[in-house]
């Protein structure tokens, strides 16, 4: 297997990561990322396959399960409880509750509010140059999942600026101060969640906490524990990934001069330029895949940037072809853990980037769009655009 040097953090590789990519793939299916000591699937044939394989997965093996220092427990007490770290069948179990609160119908039924939550934000922008981030692709995400879950909407502030702190523990750029406003972040979305639920379980609502209280699974429904973590999950994966996206999206859309959105265009948005990059799996027993041997306790990350690049998935990979025919992207994940919010985003990112474009025809670029050093995500720091 070769091995490839490639800071996560290089300015280089922070504003374009496909070249890395490009130079991976030429050495076959997998390489060796010294820079994170792991194999890494870098095919889209093989993302496809890794993410599927049984013999792998998210939870840690439990003799290799690390010890957490005590001052990053409120953060890991958290992760214990997320669907997205477990294998069955405690993730059969939460996956099955949530998705009985999450039907197609309930997002379906969300299309005319987030019409109307897009041209207001619109209706707000300034006549001069902005950024597109902060006025619309941050708002539109976090007030979505806020009013889904039933979340007081005038506390949607707060959750992004907790989100964020959460979320950046998975950044390459990780440092102590990143780690304690995890903790501090984590500590007050647990306070709020639990205050909140108790007011839920008194007086239930048509949300999702409320339906989410009352699921049941085979007699079983959600510890206080699981329903907590269970709710950050999905506010912090309902806005995170369909923040950049949107942005990402726009970026390309303008710099294509490409206006027309539809399903077709909104799968390429999600191809192109993805907002997650990197997805691990822990290896549960020895196997061997395309020639290469791995034994129980070895992790395989899955580089879907890398996937979404593939010639041999994709004609002209890195071209933006919004009438692009081709395999399933990976930028949701795949097998048991493919993203529960998949419908959502898709309905997001669909009538945000439709309801922008219709209203702001003359929508440009104020000045060159720069990429955050967020990896394992990818996402701009700030999208400065004019309406004329």
């Amino acid at each position: 297997m070769k091995k490839l040097h490639q800071s996560p953090t290089d300015p280089a590789f922070v504003q374009n990561p496909y070249p890395f990519y490009e130079s991976a793939r030429a050495h076959g299916s997998f390489v060796w990322w010294e820079d994170y000591g792991m194999a890494c699937a870098v095919s889209h044939k093989m993302v496809h396959a890794v993410l599927r394989d049984r013999r792998m997965g998210r939870e840690c093996p439990p003799e290799l399960a690390p010890d957490i220092p005590s001052h990053l427990k409120p953060f890991y007490n958290v992760e214990a409880h997320s669907m997205l770290e477990l294998e069955p069948p405690r993730h059969t179990r939460l996956r099955a509750l949530v998705l009985r609160a999450f039907t197609s119908r309930t997002i379906a039924a969300l299309e005319p509010d987030i019409r109307s939550l897009c041209h207001n934000l619109i209706d707000q922008f300034p006549n001069e140059p902005f950024d597109l981030l902060t006025h619309y692709a941050q708002p539109v995400p976090v007030i979505v999942i806020s009013r889904l879950l039933g979340v007081p909407e005038d506390r949607a502030d707060d959750l992004l600026k907790w989100s964020n702190a959460m979320v950046a523990m998975y950044q390459a750029r990780r440092t102590p101060q990143i780690e304690a406003d995890a903790v501090a972040a984590t500590e007050a979305f647990v306070a709020f969640m639990r205050s909140y639920i108790e007011e839920r379980r008194k007086t239930p609502a048509d949300d999702l906490i409320s339906t989410l209280i009352a699921a049941r699974e085979d007699g079983e429904r959600l510890s206080e524990d699981e329903l907590i973590t269970t709710c950050i999950l999905l506010l912090n994966a309902g806005h995170e990934a369909t923040v950049h996206t949107l942005g990402n999206g726009t970026k390309t859309l303008l710099e294509q001069n490409v206006r027309e959105i539809n399903d077709s265009s909104v799968e390429e948005v999600i191809r192109y330029d993805p907002p997650l990059h990197m997805f691990t799996r822990w290896v549960y027993e020895d196997l061997e895949i395309d020639g290469h041997r791995f034994q129980r306790g070895d992790q395989i990350a899955c580089l879907l940037g890398a996937a979404n690049r593939d010639p041999e998935a994709y004609t002209a990979a890195d071209t933006f072809d919004p009438s692009r025919k081709g395999p399933q992207n990976t930028s949701f994940g795949g097998g048991i853990h493919f993203c529960v919010g998949a419908p959502l985003a898709r309905l997001e990112i669909k009538f945000a980037l439709g309801v922008l474009f219709e209203r702001c025809p003359e929508l440009r670029l104020a000045e060159p769009p720069k990429y955050g050093d967020v990896y394992h995500f990818h996402g701009l720091e700030r999208l400065m655009v004019t309406l004329r």
